[in-house]
């Protein structure tokens, strides 16, 4: 019974492998339709008695404007560019203000935000977090930075029901994610930890305040030549 048990378990976990890095090397080309955070807001939506929206067009990087990408950059991960999926440093500042009671920060990467986003569950438990990391390391080593920008840039939730930037460039500015200017890239930016509870225009103090800031980090952004 135990070695029953014990083989379908590794069965188990070998197709688990083999599907996982299956669907990172499919993803590396092909763009991703839909996300698991797509499929829970649209179940919050209905449960809500709301209109099951879903507003997501992928663009390639290059139809993307650089604003966007320096914006997100000095925003969520100020050190994208160098490091390898996780910043050790950032995660270590992070436990050092959620130790001395200051406001929680997660000090997850552009990388690990993606990895989240496109392959695993919304939540907070020790094995969605080893799974973050396994997919982390999967899509560093098979996309590389410039896929990972451009997947994150079109699925990551940037307003309630608006995935994409090419989404959220119509939905808060009328207009395309090519022709972002900086301040309104630093706008998108601002309101990505909670893109359903702040706005983009007609913004609060706290995020006019943070787009200033954005925009001023955003001038000591490297080449971003992947």
């Amino acid at each position: 019974m135990i070695r029953r048990v014990f083989r379908f378990l590794w069965k188990l976990f070998l197709w688990f492998i083999g599907l996982s890095i299956l669907s990172v090397i499919v993803f590396k080309w092909l763009p991703v339709p839909i996300t698991p955070l797509m499929i829970t807001r649209a179940i919050e939506h209905k449960l809500d008695g709301k209109e099951m929206v879903c507003s997501h067009d992928w663009e390639p990087l290059e139809n993307i404007s650089i604003n966007m990408q320096k914006a997100v950059i000095a925003s969520e991960d100020g050190n994208f560019l160098t490091h390898h999926g996780f910043d050790f440093d950032a995660i270590q500042k992070a436990m050092k203000d959620n130790e001395k009671g200051r406001k929680l920060k997660g000090g997850s990467t552009i990388s690990q935000q993606t990895a989240k986003n496109v392959f695993l569950w919304q939540g907070r438990s020790y094995l969605r977090k080893g799974l973050e990391a396994y997919f982390t390391v999967l899509i560093e080593l098979v996309w590389g930075k410039e896929r990972i920008m451009e997947v994150y840039l079109n699925s990551i939730e940037m307003g309630d029901g608006v995935y994409g930037v090419q989404a959220a460039s119509q939905y808060w500015y009328r207009k395309n994610a090519i022709d972002l200017s900086k301040r309104e890239a630093a706008g998108i930016a601002a309101i990505l930890p909670n893109p359903r509870k702040f706005t983009a225009t007609n913004s609060s103090s706290y995020i006019n305040r943070k787009k200033g800031r954005i925009v001023k980090l955003m001038n000591y952004v490297g080449k971003l030549e992947y």
